[in-house]
């Protein structure tokens, strides 16, 4: 016989969006139950950005000694190459996911939230049972919110298998180096993993189904990371899809014909999708949206009771974003009045180098019939950048804003080091900022940031040091 557990809010999934939303009721005073299957912390922390953002920092500082091997660099030399031991790194990365892993516990628990692990099967809209190892427990809800956040999307006539043809989770937790490395979608995920093992010293190749790579950030963003790929020798093939494997290569069909692709290991990487099975969602039942689970904007679903946030809900699919409907959602439940309306959200893309956008680009802009002006300013012009080595690689900071009040409608940037931006660029839209608001702000010297104020100086046609 199972036992009963009545609460007064039950979440779903130990996310970003999930832990937040449980941290945040219980800090309110609710009752609150949290049933997650694997470990706390969610894909983001154990299996996405965390541990892929870890090994990316391990193999910059790999790419970077090397530099200094021989003649050397900065006026530090090696004599000798360094070693590098995939099995070591990953046993870092996973010290770093374990430590997180232990922070999200710790408050969960400081917030009176009861953890549940295991796998919660939906009978109703706010009935579900978990098979714990407490036993079989029957959950009763007053509110719930689904946070089950999304799992990698594989090719069908190539499924994952954790051997041959991987998944960034399995990418992430590879035992030794592979010699070679097919990476299928040249998305934001194939392109970040792919280039830091490529400078990890493994052979990597892109496969593209589409006519560019990181099709959702414009050209002028783009070439930077285009030049980075073509200097490193790593093989670019566009409009070009996967369709076989051989015991040594992965076979893509072109509008040249077939192609053979050195890949002792492939990673597919062609976007991800809801977690919608296997947890009974269509027992609740609840609107879809296409894959989607439909929201308003407090991210109420079509059952009273039942709110769903994070990559359940829809693009963008970002932590950040999970984790701000989670708290927002929570709070709502507590009787605050809450809407999740932000006026843009920011996204990183940690490739080398690294991209960040927030609200609209020229071309968007453009599109949507808006006149605007655009300034722009080259990390080469900036201090701070030269003195990192990071003025040569082709980045800059650029604004795009309305013509006639010069309000900010989007801001972007490619470059070493920018995503440390990311957090000021959002800032400025949310708050409404116009030009002469960031141009009439100091920034410091010497920093970054001095790029983000420079280029509001261009817009203006006010420009000091380009």
């Amino acid at each position: 016989m199972s036992q009963q557990v009545d609460t007064q809010v039950l979440v779903v999934g130990g996310g970003p969006g999930g832990y937040v939303a449980a941290i945040r009721a219980g800090q309110l005073g609710l009752k609150t139950t949290l049933v997650e299957a694997d470990r706390l912390g969610g894909t983001c922390l154990m299996r996405g950005c965390i541990p892929s953002k870890a090994m990316i920092h391990v193999a910059g500082k790999l790419e970077e000694m090397l530099v200094h091997v021989g003649q050397g660099h900065q006026g530090i030399r090696l004599s000798s190459m360094p070693q590098f031991d995939m099995a070591y790194a990953v046993q870092w990365k996973n010290s770093v996911v374990d430590r997180l892993n232990s922070g999200v516990a710790g408050l969960l628990k400081r917030a009176g939230v009861r953890v549940v692990a295991g796998w919660a099967q939906f009978e109703d809209a706010k009935h579900c049972v978990v098979a714990s190892a407490e036993g079989a427990l029957r959950i009763r809800a007053e509110q719930v919110i689904l946070a089950t956040g999304s799992v990698a999307c594989g090719l069908p006539h190539m499924p994952f298998d954790g051997e041959r043809v991987l998944s960034s989770t399995e990418a992430l937790d590879l035992p030794a180096l592979p010699a070679s490395m097919a990476v299928v979608g040249a998305g934001y995920i194939g392109l970040e993993l792919g280039i830091a093992f490529a400078k990890l010293g493994c052979k990597v190749s892109l496969v593209e189904a589409q006519d560019r790579i990181l099709p959702l950030y414009d050209q002028a963003l783009v070439k930077p990371v285009e030049d980075w790929l073509r200097r490193h020798d790593i093989d670019i093939h566009l409009e070009a899809k996967a369709s076989a494997l051989t015991d040594h290569a992965l076979l893509a069909q072109t509008a040249g014909g077939e192609i053979s692709v050195a890949a002792e290991k492939v990673l597919v990487t062609v976007g991800r999708q809801p977690n919608t099975a296997g947890w009974g969602l269509e027992n609740m039942p609840v609107e879809r949206a296409g894959v989607f689970v439909k929201v308003d904007e407090a991210c109420r679903t079509s059952v009273r009771g039942v709110y769903a946030i994070g990559d359940l809900v829809g693009e963008p699919m970002l932590a950040h974003k999970a984790s701000a409907q989670g708290e927002m959602v929570a709070e709502l439940i507590a009787g605050h009045k809450r809407a999740f309306e932000p006026r843009a959200i920011a996204a990183v893309c940690f490739t080398e180098p690294e991209i960040v956008g927030v609200g609209l680009s020229p071309d968007d802009a453009r599109a949507q019939g808006q006149d605007i002006i655009v300034g722009e300013f080259p990390l080469r012009a900036n201090g701070r950048a030269l003195s990192m080595d990071a003025g040569a690689d082709g980045g800059f900071v650029r604004i795009t804003a309305r013509a006639d009040n010069h309000l900010v409608l989007g801001i972007h940037a490619v470059g070493r080091h920018v995503s440390e931006l990311s957090g000021e660029f959002a800032h400025a839209l949310e708050m409404g900022a116009r030009l002469d608001d960031i141009a009439g702000t100091i920034h410091v010297h010497p920093t970054l940031s001095e790029a983000f104020h420079e280029a509001a100086l261009s817009a203006l046609g006010q420009a000091i040091h380009f």
